[in-house]
């Protein structure tokens, strides 16, 4: 190890093999990101600037789009920028601190999405009790939880990765500093910190997806009850589509990463990988808020203020 070279950059090769579509494939990536942006930020821009949405089931959307807006900005800018400026390349550091941020982000995810499903079971399984269970405390509290709690689940191992020696090959097959082909990089053995990670993330994927999957299962009974044909058709295709793409989120990263090895599924992983970096994130913002009716009129408010002041 004292002879060998050590790596200052990596080589992201993306979809390199697909070179001669970059054009027609990045051009959608690009109209999809900003399609994702507009969104989110619209969500936080209402949610901030109406009184009638300062609440928790908002609250709880506000962070998720945050943390969706940090997720896929770390990924989408660096992959189109080095497809259109044909260099590949991205610094130690860079590389470390992009995996970092979208993992960390995608641990904020999963709890926040958790926190929801349970603001939707209160809500809906238990409406009497609903205001003194959701307090702005307890609010608070599960924002911080999800937070704190994505930065401490993502920081260790992280670290681990920051100090495994990297010499030799600098070629990452992928579009992103992922942990997976990162490690395959490394000058020792992975063995432990992909077992401990595999560990990790299937402690908080099953966690999260279960229990957000009975809190769901308890809001289906309880709308099954509801008396009023219009109310009940109207609080399921809600449920369901919340429910969709929850379970479209958690199946997407269950298969990319709940797996002994990433060897050999390359190809596959960068598909899914571009699908949940690109495509969720653009479908989520009209998911939560397209059937939302008192978010719909707080949006033209916000327009109608804003035309007034220019």
């Amino acid at each position: 190890m004292s002879n060998a070279t050590f790596i200052t950059e990596f080589v992201l090769l993306g979809f390199s093999e697909l070179h001669e579509v970059d054009l027609g494939l990045y051009i959608p990536l690009l109209l999809m990101y900003l399609l994702s942006l507009i969104g989110h930020f619209l969500i936080i821009i209402v949610v901030s600037m109406e009184p009638k949405l300062h609440t928790p089931m908002y609250f709880f959307l506000l962070n998720f789009s945050l943390a969706e807006i940090s997720s896929t900005t770390s990924e989408i800018p660096k992959m189109l920028v080095n497809s259109f400026s044909g260099k590949n390349t991205i610094c130690f550091a860079c590389c470390m601190a992009q995996g970092f941020m979208v993992f960390t982000m995608g641990a904020v995810e999963f709890i926040t999405l958790t926190v929801m499903s349970f603001d939707r079971y209160v809500a809906i399984c238990k409406p009497l009790q609903y205001q003194t269970i959701m307090t702005s405390g307890l609010c608070l509290k599960l924002s911080l939880l999800a937070w704190i709690g994505g930065f401490g689940l993502v920081f260790p191992q992280s670290v681990v990765v920051w100090t495994y020696p990297y010499c030799g090959r600098n070629l990452i097959d992928h579009f992103f500093c992922d942990v997976g082909p990162v490690l395959q990089l490394a000058c020792g053995d992975t063995t432990v910190i992909e077992f401990v990670g595999l560990i990790y993330g299937a402690a908080i994927m099953w966690g999260s997806f279960g229990f957000s999957l009975i809190s769901y299962v308890c809001i289906i009974f309880t709308i099954i009850q509801i008396p009023s044909a219009t109310g009940r058709s109207k609080a399921f295709f809600t449920c369901a589509s919340h429910l969709t793409v929850v379970s479209i989120f958690y199946m997407v990263l269950m298969f990319m990463y709940l797996r002994p090895s990433t060897h050999g599924y390359g190809q596959l992983n960068k598909i899914l990988s571009l699908f949940h970096a690109s495509f969720i994130p653009t479908l989520n913002p009209f998911i939560y808020t397209i059937r939302n009716s008192d978010f719909k009129t707080a949006l033209w408010k916000a327009i109608t203020k804003m035309k007034m002041r220019s």
